[in-house]
């Protein structure tokens, strides 16, 4: 038993990265799929007000984040994305941050194309802008002020899905997925506190607890924060539905979870090791 304790003692650290590497890479490669409860709480406010919209409604999504935190908020625009498109909503994205109309286009002609989602019809990318609180104010007296094209340089005029909607009144609700300034911040002060348009948004785990006091006023519908936060909304997608994939979060929780429990697991052994070698170092000394 001593000789292996010591040897528990001073196993080489190469082992525990190799195995920390595994716990991480074994759960994305086999998309490993633990089911993940979901009560009430913000994610499933957020969902719930989607499903309360009347069908065809128009929903306005900011992708105000870039590839540094795509593994947290892209699997929140996929799943976003199959909840409005499959409960026959409208979406005009757009963005203040320039990679996100890039990384919105992705969600949107690939979630698009899977459920029959028609371009002008279904959804319109307006693309990149500058100006985050002053362009919002813009857009609540009109929206060609702002974007009189979109991303592909489609004159607004042209587009039939934008025959009626004029300015954010004519807007069901705004979402925005945040990685920081410009972000929710600016969507909750002008959309609406100035305009009345209703505002959930998705951000990442470290932010978002700065929110929270805009859920608990009323200012914002719901919030799906960091990878938590995407796997909830995932779970609750693919409720009362066969053979929907597991999407991006779901996987990414099963590596998270197996990973802390290697985390765990070497801290206990490593602290039993210490204190059993220790007692019996000081009673050989005696």
């Amino acid at each position: 038993m001593r000789k292996l304790l010591e040897k528990l003692d001073k196993v080489d650290r190469r082992i525990i990265y190799l195995l920390m590497a595994l716990s991480v890479f074994l759960p994305l490669a086999l998309r490993l799929n633990y089911p993940i409860p979901v009560g009430s709480g913000p994610s499933r406010d957020l969902f719930d007000t989607i499903d309360s919209l009347p069908a065809g409604s128009v929903v306005l999504m900011s992708y105000d984040y870039d590839p540094s935190t795509m593994p947290e908020l892209q699997p929140m625009a996929v799943a976003l994305t199959q909840h409005l498109f499959s409960r026959g909503h409208r979406i005009l994205a757009m963005a203040f941050w320039p990679q996100g109309a890039s990384l919105s286009q992705e969600a949107l002609t690939a979630v698009g194309d899977s459920l029959g989602a028609v371009q002008y019809r279904d959804w319109v990318n307006l693309g990149y802008t500058v100006g985050a609180g002053v362009s919002i104010v813009r857009m609540g007296s009109s929206i060609r002020a702002v974007y009189p094209q979109d991303r592909d340089g489609t004159p607004c005029d042209s587009i039939p899905m934008l025959r009626h909607v004029q300015n954010l009144r004519d807007i069901d609700l705004v979402i925005c997925l945040s990685a920081g300034d410009p972000g929710i911040h600016a969507w909750v002060m002008m959309a609406h506190d100035r305009f009345g348009v209703p505002v959930g948004g998705g951000c990442t785990a470290v932010s978002a607890p700065e929110f929270y006091t805009y859920l608990g006023t009323g200012q914002m519908v719901g919030l799906l924060g960091g990878l938590k936060g995407a796997a909830d909304y995932e779970t609750m997608v693919r409720e009362g539905r066969e053979n929907t994939p597991a999407g991006l979060a779901t996987p990414g929780m099963a590596a998270q979870s197996i990973a802390h429990l290697v985390i765990m697991g070497f801290i206990v052994i490593g602290n039993i090791t210490y204190l059993i070698l220790h007692r019996r170092g000081r009673g050989e000394a005696r």
